[in-house]
């Protein structure tokens, strides 16, 4: 039986531009066949077990001919798999996704169009121009600035199409310059007339080249512009200096590595994009079960009513602990005896999401903070859980037994060193591509260094930012200075540290 095919746009650049529709079919999808403009992180909606097959085409260099990609998606159907392809933009909006649709039909395959934002009308607002504007255009026109070269000939009527709309917006034409603004020049287009070129639009990446009709081809090749790029050609261009806005943001054009745990970088990541970062995603560390198979863990839960307090120390041990919690068939009411310390806000924040509001949270979020604000709750004999990573420092444990307290440490998880690319972390480092590391963890400064191979020559120029002194100990103790360090120990804390950082 015949499965379903999605021809889902996946937008103009930035991920988040895709729409409810698509992020849905992605969830649910048994096959996903990509195209070069559509942002891998996209594949993250969908399910951990999806096949995953790469079709892009760039100038130049194609994965595959559209003939088969068409064919492709029509076979991995008929296996009776849902398939979502996916393609940068709008599938119709020369995203020859009618083509594809056209072979659907003809081998019998249900499917559905999920219109994209296409860059024709993104990439331009993300540069602030506006392709309409009441007092300057009032219509606009897209065209392929690269049509089908077996054709023979144009099928743009060049001398209606150059004056008749206000502004003209090319795609995939970059590589075809000279002929577009050859042709509008001769049928009557000013070579005065504003342009401009937004490469990479409405990505971290984006650049943005203001010129004329007349110089444009000039002026590509002498600042280097290289494709994917949109031409706009119009009087709406100068309106980028009233409104230009992505370009503006405090952290646009940086490129942040960041080493945090995969299933924990997205916070951090969504933060520093909204501030107009290009964030790169190398986790350095992973959460895992620790080595002791919760042995240390297990043995406290068998006994957690006698607990008088249970310190949580992270918001990994926070989750770890409560799902420990569930597997043994209990939950919330087992800690109905004990007070809660938790580490930080961050952390207290996680236990409310299980219904319990901390008693103490310090105002200093590391060991020394709880036991300043727990030392008038302790007294020799008061029994103490601590559910935290395997590998944590002592001073906790060690301060409350000072105290009298009989302190239980339970392994609730461990972090090993991640599946990260390394080849990818060092060539973009060894070429100058990063600007900044952030380190969430000592663990993620040691893992990140293991990464590397210890060359810790490769962040010389890397700026590195550290989410508390603990952790800007550790990059010390490595070799490594430290040039942001937050004053509040939370994602938060680092990200308002790192937005005001002029160095």
């Amino acid at each position: 039986m015949n499965g379903m095919v999605y021809l889902v746009g996946a937008g103009p650049g930035d991920y988040r531009l895709i729409t409810l529709k698509g992020k849905q079919c992605l969830e649910k999808a048994d096959v996903v066949i990509c195209d070069y403009l559509a942002d891998k992180r996209l594949l993250a909606f969908a399910p951990e077990n999806v096949e995953y097959i790469y079709v892009g085409k760039k100038a130049g260099n194609h994965a595959m001919r559209q003939e088969d990609i068409s064919q492709l998606i029509a076979d991995k159907a008929k296996e009776g798999k849902c398939v979502v392809r996916l393609k940068g933009g709008d599938p119709f909006v020369f995203g020859r996704g009618g083509e594809e649709a056209e072979v659907l039909k003809q081998n019998g395959i249900n499917f559905e169009i999920v219109p994209g934002v296409t860059s024709a009308i993104a990439a331009p607002a993300y540069a602030g121009i506006p392709v309409t504007n009441r007092k300057v255009a009032v219509s606009f026109a897209v065209i392929t600035g690269h049509e089908d070269p077996t054709k023979g000939k144009s099928d743009i009527n060049w001398e209606k199409l150059s004056t008749a709309v206000d502004t003209l917006v090319f795609l995939m034409g970059v590589g075809n310059l000279p002929h577009i603004t050859g042709q509008l020049i001769k049928y009557g287009r000013s070579a005065d007339t504003p342009a401009a070129l937004v490469r990479w639009g409405t990505k971290a990446e984006q650049e943005v080249l203001i010129t004329t009709v007349g110089k444009a081809a000039e002026d590509v090749i002498k600042h280097n512009l290289k494709p994917p790029a949109v031409f706009i050609v119009g009087n709406v261009v100068n309106l980028r200096s009233t409104i230009q806005w992505f370009d503006n943001k405090p952290l646009f054009g940086k490129n942040i590595l960041i080493t945090r745990a995969r299933e924990q970088a997205s916070r951090l990541t969504e933060k520093l994009e909204e501030l107009g970062a290009n964030c790169i995603e190398a986790p350095a560390i992973k959460i895992a079960p620790p080595d002791d198979d919760f042995t240390s863990l297990d043995s406290a839960i068998a006994k957690i009513r006698e607990y008088d307090w249970i310190i949580f120390t992270s918001t990994n041990g926070v989750e770890r602990f409560f799902a420990r919690l569930n597997e043994k068939n209990l939950d919330v009411r087992a800690l109905s005896r004990a007070k809660i310390a938790a580490i930080g806000t961050s952390t207290a924040a996680k236990l409310k999401n299980y219904g319990i509001i901390a008693d103490k949270v310090p105002t200093m979020f590391k060991a020394e903070g709880i036991l300043d604000v727990l030392k008038e709750d302790i007294t020799p004999g008061t029994k103490v859980l601590i559910p935290r990573a395997q590998k944590a420092r002592e001073a906790l444990p060690q301060g409350l037994r000072r105290m009298g307290a009989t302190v239980d440490v339970a392994e609730t998880y461990c972090t090993k060193m991640a599946d990260t690319n390394k080849a990818q972390i060092k060539n973009l480092l060894q070429n100058g591509r990063i600007d900044m590391v952030t380190f969430t963890s000592s663990s993620t400064v040691e893992n990140l260094l293991k990464l590397i191979d210890n060359e810790t020559a490769l962040l010389n120029n890397v700026k590195k930012a550290a989410i508390g002194p603990i952790t800007a100990q550790t990059c010390k103790q490595k070799g490594l200075d430290v040039d942001i360090e937050a004053d509040i120990y939370t994602i938060d804390g680092l990200v308002d540290k790192i937005k005001n950082f002029r160095g």
